[in-house]
């Protein structure tokens, strides 16, 4: 079945006429001519490196990033952190007090914020009760100013994945984008979107560098896309988005494959260990299936046990607050010997 999905529909007007600003390094791009004077940028002469601006396009990022992730260079857009890539979305394709988006509680809580900041309304359709997406709800409460619809796979604060044929019914029956959010793709033994990237002209994939190569603090966000849609958001992103000292230290990571694969392994590991000794919690009434590089579960009073774990030096999240999620915490999975500490305390509880 065939989607009729066609970009220009839902760009906004203003973005279509749109000029991007043009800075002096997108002039003149070449980065490999050390015998040329830069005197184009206004920027101090004084060599201490990072005197200069940063690469606006992350060429050399990119080009790591599409060989590792089998797709092309103009399918991929950096942002400062996946929030800035989610908000270029909203920018470039929601029409403020007009357009709408689909979100499905309980989920990443910056859509919704987004929504908000964007002056967009967030059509909210819950999950199920197994936290899968409702299909037929979802497909009711789209109307002709529905430009995107958020699935965050493995779901956070849920854990778990959305399965293939929900995603697949969404991405052929709706003719705005479909944005999946694989934050913690790495941490699930399920393949990727990407690798159904060219098949699906609306479908759009955030990932990050936070969670997996363990980078949160470089703020480093991805969005994968097809280079019509990367086009439209490069048009509207800041020209130097993504600074020079998280470029470096983002290529350093990236080659660190190796580095990369044992600390997920090793995550992995540490899930399974709590995943054991959490059956035999006596306060815990439930624990979610995850896919992640955390765990929800429900237990007896959350607030009650949040508060003994803080007690006890440990941070935890509470998440009663949001939809379907009464009485949970979500752990993060830690080192051996943060975990083992958990273990220890949960089991004197």
């Amino acid at each position: 079945m065939e989607n009729s999905f066609d970009i220009n529909n839902i760009v906004r007007e203003n973005v279509k006429l749109m000029k991007p600003y043009s800075s002096a390094r997108d002039e003149f791009e070449d980065f490999d001519t050390a015998d040329m004077i830069f005197l184009d940028a206004n920027e101090n002469p004084f060599q201490n490196g990072v005197n200069r601006y940063p690469d606006p396009q992350q060429g050399n990022v990119k080009v790591v990033l599409a060989k590792q992730k089998n797709v092309k260079s103009n399918q991929i857009l950096l942002g400062n952190g996946s929030d800035e890539v989610l908000d270029l979305i909203f920018r470039a394709f929601c029409e403020p007090k007009v357009d709408n988006v689909i979100t499905l509680p309980p989920t990443y809580g910056m859509y919704g914020v987004l929504a908000n900041l964007n002056a967009v309304e967030n059509r909210e359709v819950l999950l199920s009760t197994d936290f899968q997406p409702q299909v037929d709800q979802i497909v009711e409460a789209v109307d002709d100013n529905t430009k995107i619809i958020f699935l965050c796979s493995p779901n956070n604060p849920t854990g778990n994945s959305f399965s293939e044929e929900s995603v697949v019914k969404l991405l052929h029956n709706f003719k705005g984008l479909v944005v999946i959010d694989e934050a913690y793709i790495d941490f699930s033994e399920k393949e990727s979107w990407l690798a159904k990237l060219n098949e699906y002209p609306n479908l759009v994939i955030t990932q990050t560098l936070s969670k997996a190569y363990g980078l949160a603090g470089i703020r480093l966000g991805t969005c994968y896309a097809s280079a019509t849609i990367i086009a439209v958001l490069n048009k509207i992103k800041p020209p130097y988005n993504v600074n020079e000292l998280t470029q470096l230290r983002a290529l350093e990571r990236l080659k660190d494959t190796d580095k990369i694969k044992s600390e997920i392994v090793s995550i992995i590991a540490q899930r399974d260990e709590l995943l054991k000794v959490l059956i035999e919690v006596n306060f815990v009434e439930k624990i979610y299936p995850t896919e992640a590089n955390f765990i929800l579960i429900k237990v007896d009073d959350a607030n009650k046990r949040y508060n003994e774990l803080i007690s006890k030096g440990i941070v935890i999240r509470n998440r009663t607050t949001q939809p379907l999620c009464e009485n949970t915490l979500r752990l993060t999975i830690g080192t051996e010997q943060e975990n083992k500490k958990l273990m220890e305390v949960l089991k004197q509880l």
